[in-house]
């Protein structure tokens, strides 16, 4: 799903932050709101509230095009928002018989709530298949090379060695884990909102609870205990599991940056979609350095994933609503929530496309490795002289031993090997230069990581196997 709009229909930094097939423009809005008012038509119809027939042709004209957005905005001034402006104007565009069903029994907050859970079941399903791609993009990295032996560095210093295939593997783990997050709030939390003035329902007398839970078969979300007009957890819930997918795609985004700079070289983005023309400029490149071939890619998930924790934070302050319906609390929450859905959604489509394409250099891998001259095993020698000169006096020496090498710039094994002090110490200790040597081998300092990313590969074939959350919709 990482094809796109042409940029210039999403404004003019759309091309970095609404990329990818996640819609939640102004027309989506309308589309979800009149979606809502078409499903509540015909839930009416089944209920026998309506006259036959009214709720088809309600869904009929329900279509954004047949609405004027700009002038809807405009009317909104007047209410507060654009329900009572569309509900008008729907009304009077469906046959006579058919305006008894229009917004029957609701409120604008249910058309707006019910629309929002549209959206973002929309916005979900894109994401989710963009993750998808992502994910199985992880998968080929990590078993390509799980045996791709790199420095593993922590704090931004080197530390001891590891493989490339972990580094992808962990990225596929959190891809996972905030899919099936997602996964869950979509299935679980998405739910219609029909509760009339005030939560009661009271102008469908007995019939309210009926009709909800055929407003919420009509749209495939789920059906509420009763109306959340005030109780925004479910907003908070969605919101989160957003945040969580950006977390993910976020931690993936620096991690590039990281290996890709000039210095380390062990990976690099793929060139991305060709230039329109000569002129246009070139994928990675800068207005003044002819030289650059910048991490496009990863900059825009990142450009999208920092501005996410200020809109979770904004949506879980606007969880404090008074009584009924919300004096502003509820209004403050309609950008950062398609904000939060649009740049989601940009970040999942660019993560597709920088997983597919990226390119690892082993060998620069096993050369910045060998640059760190044996002292990211320092370690493992240490565990092998402790069984015999006990903790302490080991760490002592491997020290000792890592100081000279970095003062003389020698190699660690050529100071352990080669030193006469020291020699005569591992060599009264028992330790041969054949246990040191084996000792300073990468290989052999792995630990568990082939395990890891076996477990990695399974966690991830199991998800692939578990039908997919939009084969649930209606």
């Amino acid at each position: 799903m990482a094809d796109h709009e042409e940029p210039s229909a999403r404004g003019l930094f759309g091309g970095v932050f609404a990329r990818g097939g996640a819609d939640t423009s102004d027309v989506a809005w309308l589309q979800a709101m009149l979606d809502a008012e078409a499903g509540l038509a015909r839930a009416l119809e089944r209920a026998g509230l309506t006259p036959a027939g009214s709720g088809a042709a309600v869904t009929e004209v329900a279509q954004a095009g047949n609405f004027d957005v700009a002038e809807l905005g405009e009317l909104s001034a007047l209410t507060g928002n654009p329900v009572p402006a569309l509900a008008r104007a729907l009304a009077r565009r469906v046959p006579q018989t058919a305006t008894g069903a229009v917004h029957r029994g609701a409120t604008s907050q249910d058309i707006v709530d019910t629309a929002a859970m549209l959206l973002a079941r929309r916005v979900i399903d894109v994401v989710l298949a963009d993750l998808a791609q992502a994910a199985a993009a992880a998968a080929a990295l990590a078993d390509a090379h799980r045996s791709t032996i790199m420095i593993g560095r922590t704090l931004l210093q080197q530390a001891v060695p590891v493989t490339f295939g972990l580094i992808a593997a962990g990225w596929l783990t959190s891809l996972d884990e905030a899919r099936t997050g997602l996964v869950a709030v979509g299935s679980q939390r998405l739910a219609v909102q029909f509760g009339g003035a005030a939560g009661t329902l009271a102008s469908l007398g007995d019939d309210g609870p009926r009709v909800v839970a055929l407003l919420a078969e009509e749209l495939g979300l789920a059906r509420p205990v009763l109306p959340w007009h005030t109780d925004r957890l479910r907003i908070i819930d969605l919101a989160a599991a957003l945040a969580r997918v950006t977390a993910a795609l976020g931690k993936i985004a620096r991690d590039v940056t990281l290996l890709a700079q000039s210095e380390i070289a062990e990976v690099s983005e793929g060139g991305g979609p060709a230039p329109r023309d000569a002129a246009s400029p070139r994928r990675g490149g800068s207005s003044a350095m002819p030289h650059k071939h910048n991490p496009v890619a990863s900059i825009a998930i990142l450009g999208c994933t920092r501005q996410v924790p200020g809109l979770l934070a904004t949506l879980v302050a606007c969880a404090e609503q008074e009584l009924q319906r919300a004096a502003g609390a509820w209004h403050a929450e309609w950008e950062p929530l398609t904000a939060l859905l649009r740049l989601t959604g940009s970040a999942a489509s660019w993560a597709a496309e920088l997983l597919s394409g990226l390119t690892v250099d082993a060998s620069r891998m096993a050369a910045n490795l060998a640059a760190t001259k044996d002292l990211p095993l320092a370690e493992h020698v240490t565990s092998l002289l402790a069984g015999v000169l006990g903790g302490v006096q080991a760490h002592d020496l491997v020290a000792e031993a890592g100081q000279r090498a970095v003062s003389a710039g020698l190699p660690l094994r050529d100071v352990l090997l080669a030193v006469p002090k020291l020699e005569g110490r591992l060599a009264s200790a028992g330790i041969t230069p054949e246990q040191i040597e084996s000792a300073l081998e990468p290989a052999g300092y792995l630990g568990a990581t082939d395990a890891f990313v076996t477990a990695a590969l399974a966690a991830h074939e199991t998800l692939d196997a578990q039908p997919s959350e939009g084969d649930d919709h209606g």
